[in-house]
């Protein structure tokens, strides 16, 4: 997955609404995913609603389950702050705003083919901001829906295993169900393990997001701020994939089951046929990041990176 979500929420921007909701619209599609396919498990299937209860319509709709899907929001419910405010809620500091979307009608005084005065009505697209309520603290337990089954764990769970991530020291926190890591807040996000298939699907999710997580300034120091789509941004999922990919030869985990949607392939494609050097660099730092996880873990490296690690340092 990638190292950061694609950020949805509220940005300073001259672009209207319009524009701004189909440009993510079409990098989800470039990235093969359908906005408009919700993939939630375990809780209510619901449309958006606002605070009132009353379902959003129309391009709000498919908008802000995108965004709830990008942020890892399991809540339905959007308002406004003041709309928090009068509900008892308080919306967390450092929260970003999205936008909804509405059509403002007004009348215009033009003149006719006439050359006589008219009315004329138009509307304009208009947005305001909103929060999901996972953002907020202290709302009615109505606003965060509980799972209609109880979370069942999949089987696989090792307690060496755990010991071993839980070592590494990151900042994680188990929320929503999408799988990234943040570089400025320096924490990985992870879907709670009930929502995968096995535990070694969990354990090997979150040893390609660790991987990200070595690339901060403060310890690997990768180029981490790139937007999908450009020959950094996939470069550094290269990086990811190559380095969970040793972690799972050392820890016994899969990597098949990882995200590799064609968009992803393509963009790695044309990184290794622009420059033949680019699979060693990749190489070189994702054996960095992976032999930084396995210290951090405690884990005994085997002879054979041992000496690759030799050989790398040489």
């Amino acid at each position: 997955m990638s190292h950061r979500p694609t950020s949805y929420r509220r940005r300073a921007t001259s672009n209207s609404p319009a524009e701004r909701i189909t440009a993510a619209i079409i990098e989800k599609l470039e990235r093969g995913t359908k906005p408009w396919v919700k993939p939630w498990r375990g809780l209510p299937v619901s449309r958006p609603l606002r605070s009132c209860g009353t379902p959003y319509r129309g391009m709000n709709t498919f908008w802000l389950w995108m965004v709830a899907d990008a942020c890892g929001y399991a809540s339905p419910y959007w308002m406004t702050y003041r709309q928090c405010r009068e509900l008892g809620g308080q919306v967390r500091k450092g929260e970003k705003s999205t936008i909804a979307i509405f059509y403002k009608s007004y009348t215009k005084e033009v003149e006719n083919a006439e050359g006589e005065a008219a009315t004329e009505n138009r509307r304009m697209l208009k947005a305001y901001a909103v929060f999901n309520a996972d953002q907020c603290d202290g709302l009615p337990e109505l606003y965060h829906p509980k799972p209609m089954v109880a979370p069942v764990e999949p089987a696989g769970r090792q307690t060496k295993l755990d010991q071993f991530f839980g070592a590494i020291g990151a900042n994680l926190r188990h929320h929503g169900c999408q799988a990234y890591y943040e570089p400025v807040l320096d924490r990985v996000t992870m879907p709670p393990a009930e929502l995968f298939e096995a535990y070694d699907h969990y354990y090997a999710t979150l040893a390609h997001e660790l991987s990200h997580w070595t690339g901060h300034s403060s310890r690997l120091d990768r180029d981490l701020r790139n937007r999908f789509g450009t020959d950094a941004y996939a470069a550094e999922e290269l990086i990811a994939e190559l380095s969970s990919a040793i972690l799972g030869a050392e820890l016994g985990l899969p990597v098949s089951h990882l995200d590799h949607h064609a968009s992803y392939i393509a963009s790695w494609l044309k990184i290794l046929k622009s420059d033949e050097r680019a699979i060693l660099t990749a190489a070189a730092k994702a054996e960095e990041a992976a032999r930084l996880l396995l210290r951090l873990g405690g884990h005994e490296m085997s002879d054979s990176h041992r000496e690759a690690g030799l050989a790398d340092a040489a």
